[in-house]
């Protein structure tokens, strides 16, 4: 029997963080205890814990679920081998004290799903420590039909560049197109279908404390990402038996079980621990009106803090459509070097900070204290420029940026579409003749 779905278009709840009270059935949501001794309609109330029972109330989050049958009604786990998607520690081989950048990984000729479809470019931290995060990359060609997946060890960022997904998890439906973000909370099942014949982009496995709002300080109330803007699903459930596989990921590893009916059998919920997506064009960027460079962090969607104020395990910052207005001020961002360690992507366009070489699908790292900045076409078009307002547009990049050095697989490090001569990039520039 096939599984039935309740709705094909279920809607969204906005607000990123909100508690959300929602039930594809009516009256399946208990009214006034969290579990009574019999929920509504014979379902079976579960709780999923996202943080410590004693989190402060700020930081705690947790969802009460009301489903069809309960999620420990499975099979044993039993190894799984995963040939791409790799896990912290990150210490198969030494990484480089260089700069990197990769074209586009190449597209399966196999039939591939979206977790097999994941590449890993590099990482830090260990989930068994709960710290640091992985980048990787995805490709697929097929939809996840029988197959669910449960990430054990981290919340799951997706930065779709090529082909729009259907993200359904065991709160409701996401569909999520380039341009825009999901965000996958830690130990929630779900699959993802493709509404295209292939799919491809990027994504940031977080360890650590899950990604909220930054602070905005003297930005003041309003800016950067509004959360209300962000978008959660309304109840939507599987139904009826079936059997299906269920990837978890757990301590690095990969495990998989059979069970006979789907694990989004979730018929109503209520919490602030919940799937939600997020339209990038909605991003209030800010930027200068009279003169310098401000820094990237203005440009700040989400922020995974660590133990250290101020300083993050990762912050998922955007480069997107804006006005430049500066006067007397080199426009692309200038020659430097950070404690914090940038790996980048670009779902769309051209990079203002490079003439050519960072292609949509393309990677780049940039770890700790190793100089980066324009290339030599990009400086030379840049300071002789008319400074009249213009608008960066058609263009879409973004940057994990952590607070520890990113170690990169052996697989990245060897791979074919790795830019070997990407140092070339800054060849060229001239030192001024004595007397200037």
């Amino acid at each position: 029997m096939s599984v039935q779905t309740t709705t094909e278009n279920p809607g969204y709840m906005s607000g990123f963080g909100n508690h959300f009270s929602t039930e594809a059935r009516p009256g399946a949501l208990p009214q006034g205890r969290n579990s009574p001794q019999r929920a509504p309609h014979g379902l079976y109330a579960e709780l999923l814990s996202g943080a410590a029972f004693t989190a402060p109330r700020v930081e705690n989050r947790r969802t009460w679920m009301y489903r069809l049958l309960p999620s420990a009604m499975h099979g044993e786990y039993r190894p799984l081998a995963h040939a791409t998607w790799e896990s912290g520690p990150f210490k198969e081989v030494d990484t480089p004290a260089n700069r990197f950048r990769w074209d586009p990984w190449p597209a399966p000729a196999a039939r591939t799903d979206f977790v097999d479809g994941i590449v890993t470019v590099a990482g830090n931290g260990d989930p068994e420590e709960q710290s640091g995060i992985a980048a990787h990359v995805y490709h697929a060609n097929a939809s996840m039909t029988d197959r669910y997946l449960l990430n054990a060890d981290g919340e799951m960022l997706i930065v779709p560049q090529a082909g729009a997904l259907v993200i359904k998890t065991e709160m409701g439906v996401l569909d999520v197109a380039p341009g825009e973000i999901a965000l996958i909370p830690r130990g929630v099942h779900f699959r993802v279908e493709l509404r295209e014949a292939q799919a491809s982009g990027y994504l940031c496995e977080n360890y650590g404390a899950p990604f909220r709002l930054p602070e905005l300080g003297p930005i003041g109330s309003n800016g950067l990402a509004n959360q209300r803007d962000f978008l959660t699903p309304v109840a939507a459930y599987e139904e009826g038996p079936r059997d299906v596989t269920v990837v978890r990921k757990f301590l690095g590893k990969f495990w998989q079980a059979r069970q006979s009916h789907s694990p989004l059998d979730v018929v109503a919920w209520h919490g602030n621990l919940a799937p939600c997506k997020y339209d990038l064009a909605r991003f209030m960027a800010i930027g200068t009106i009279s003169f310098d460079h401000p820094d990237p962090s203005i440009y700040t969607v989400l922020t995974a803090p660590s133990l250290q104020a101020g300083t993050a395990d990762c912050d998922f910052v955007i480069f997107p459509p804006r006005w430049l207005v500066a006067e007397d001020t080199f426009r692309p961002p200038w020659f430097h070097r950070n404690v914090m360690s940038e790996l980048m992507g670009l779902v769309r366009g051209v990079y203002d900070a490079k003439a050519e070489g960072f292609v949509p699908g393309g990677v780049s790292l940039h770890n700790c204290m190793m100089p980066h900045g324009p290339d030599v076409t990009t400086f030379e078009k840049a300071s002789a420029a008319t400074l009249a307002p213009h608008k960066v547009d058609n263009t879409l990049a973004f940057m994990f940026e952590s607070r520890r050095v990113f170690r990169v697989t052996r697989r990245a490090l060897a791979a074919a579409h790795r830019q070997a001569a990407y140092d070339t990039v800054w060849d060229g520039f001239r030192a001024p003749q004595a007397g200037n």
